[in-house]
């Protein structure tokens, strides 16, 4: 089970540190959900809006879910998941002990950055399986130097998915969408008053 209220890197009790999504990302892509979603109801034929006023909340609750995912280091291993409250509906976790671990695989994305896998030894079926190594988690440089020191393996050419600018700009560009559309309600709302008062 994740902890869910540890800060990042801060041992637990019982040894373990744990490694949430790093709040400039979270809280960008929590920012672009609000931005894209808040104004649709107010878009919408009058007969699509209770629907979609009812779906706002469930997609917000959705996104939190997704971006709760956190990463768990013991000595025992690394372990990737979700706290309690949305772990049973998501079922994304996976874990693996140190001495399993044998490799970091660097992939090539579509948008110029590279993400790694985790190998392990392979099972004699093929290939060897392979976990997506988070990279986008507080204290990251922390996270990559215990990772290095329990498994064994050169973790200097790891860095994060993209640069922190990007979510820096898009959290601005979130921001000033946020802006214009209160902007817009705000007008609308005192127009649609003013014309009523007249």
């Amino acid at each position: 089970m994740v902890h869910p209220d540890l800060p990042p890197s801060e041992p637990a009790a019982d040894g373990i540190r744990a490694y949430p999504m790093a709040p400039l990302i979270r809280f960008t892509l929590l920012a672009l959900y609000l931005a894209l979603v808040l104004p649709l109801p107010l878009l919408a034929p009058p007969g699509l809006r209770p629907a979609l006023l009812g779906a706002l909340p469930l997609g917000l609750v959705l996104v939190l879910a997704i971006t709760s995912e956190r990463v768990e280091l013991d000595a025992k291993g690394l372990r990737v998941g979700h706290p309690a409250w949305c772990s049973w509906w998501l079922r994304r976790g996976w874990s693996l002990p140190w001495g399993r671990i044998t490799a970091l695989t660097p992939v090539a994305t579509s948008q110029g950055g590279r993400v790694f896998y985790v190998r392990t030894a392979a099972t004699g079926k093929g290939l060897a399986p392979a976990w997506l190594l988070p990279q986008r988690v507080a204290g990251f440089d922390d996270f990559l130097a215990r990772f290095s020191s329990h498994t064994g393996i050169d973790t200097s050419a790891v860095g994060r998915i993209s640069p922190p600018w990007t979510y820096r700009l898009l959290a601005l560009l979130c921001g000033l969408m946020l802006l214009g559309e209160a902007l817009v309600m705000l007008l609308g709302i005192g127009s649609a008053a003013g014309a009523v008062v007249s």
